[in-house]
């Protein structure tokens, strides 16, 4: 068992804060280009933005997606995958990221195919002593009885705490959250040293020895998250569905809610995201951060002159649904 450390103070003044994601060929490195835009738009410039890519397919990106992201003050950096899980698991990547240094005081993981829509603030998404995290969308892959298991193995007692998670509501739930969007201190260390992404990488490799524990692929970094944030001495804070909004599922086919202030949709598929009159925002961000609608353009525009005029004039924190 981990020694944990006390929970430090809930607010701070003036936070500081990467994003950071995985910029991987073929189709997520596009997609990184769109989120990265949507952030520099709605975001103050402040916040740092890092790409990372694992090192034995740097050399299969797109040159293109590389400049586009130079443009927004992105940088791409690599990161070792092979071989840290076994078997291999490109969901894993994102833990493996959240291990790699940074200077903030902050930072969050958000996956590829997410976009931001509304104007937003540092403030809105971190808190000093806690782990971030909108609850998940559904847990139907496992009956609530696997959590006894996975606690069991790690020596701590199931949470007395309840949840309703996002997309099925018929009753309280264990505490589980979607990995897709986590934020996190970067300063926090357990008494033994480990920060939170060291605790949570653990906690994953553990579990992932559990003889009989079905589901691990792909859902071991969610079923990781909630026992990493109370081993690491973290309490978790759960983030509104307005700050983490999944679409497809159970809601596919529905309207997109205009009435709700949404400040960030995970989309999956592109396509999901025209559906729900959105991809035109994404084109708009990144013309407004690098010039031109399409990646494939970059080489074709010059590098926007006014920026900052360009980067962070806000686009207003108006509903953004485009008219048929």
């Amino acid at each position: 068992m981990i020694d944990v450390a006390p929970v430090t103070a809930r607010f701070e003044e003036d936070p500081s804060l990467t994003i950071f994601f995985i910029v991987e060929p073929p189709t997520y490195q596009n997609y990184a280009c769109y989120l990265a835009a949507s952030i520099r738009t709605h975001f103050p410039r402040n916040v740092t933005l890092v790409g990372y890519c694992p090192e034995h397919r740097m050399e299969e990106l797109d040159p293109k997606v590389v400049e586009t992201l130079r443009r927004m003050d992105c940088v791409v950096r690599p990161f070792h995958t092979k071989g840290r899980f076994d078997p291999e698991y490109p969901h894993g990547n994102k833990l493996l990221a959240c291990m790699e240094s940074r200077e903030t005081t902050y930072s969050g993981f958000v996956d590829s195919d997410v976009l931001m829509i509304r104007d937003n603030d540092v403030g809105n998404l971190v808190r000093a002593g806690q782990v971030s995290a909108s609850v998940a969308a559904s847990m139907y892959w496992a009956p609530q009885k696997i959590w006894k298991k996975i606690y069991d193995e790690l020596g701590m007692p199931v949470p007395e705490d309840r949840v309703m998670l996002m997309r099925d509501r018929r009753r309280p739930r264990i505490p589980y959250y979607s990995s897709g969007f986590v934020l996190f201190p970067e300063g926090h260390r357990t008494e033994d040293g480990l920060s939170f992404p060291e605790v949570w990488m653990d906690t994953a490799l553990r579990i992932d020895r559990i003889e009989g524990l079905t589901k691990k692929r792909p859902y071991l970094d969610q079923m990781s998250l909630p026992a990493a944030i109370k081993r690491a001495g973290l309490d978790w804070n759960e983030l509104p569905e307005e700050q983490h909004f999944i679409l497809g599922g159970v809601l596919k086919g529905e309207p997109f809610p205009v009435e709700q202030d949404i400040y960030t949709v995970h989309y999956r598929k592109w396509d999901i995201l025209a559906q729900n009159k959105l991809a035109e925002h994404g084109y708009r961000c990144l013309k407004r951060q690098t010039g031109t609608r399409r990646i494939s353009h970059i080489w074709e525009v010059e590098n926007p002159s006014d920026t900052a005029t360009l980067e962070t004039a806000p686009m207003g924190a108006r509903p953004i649904i485009d008219p048929d």
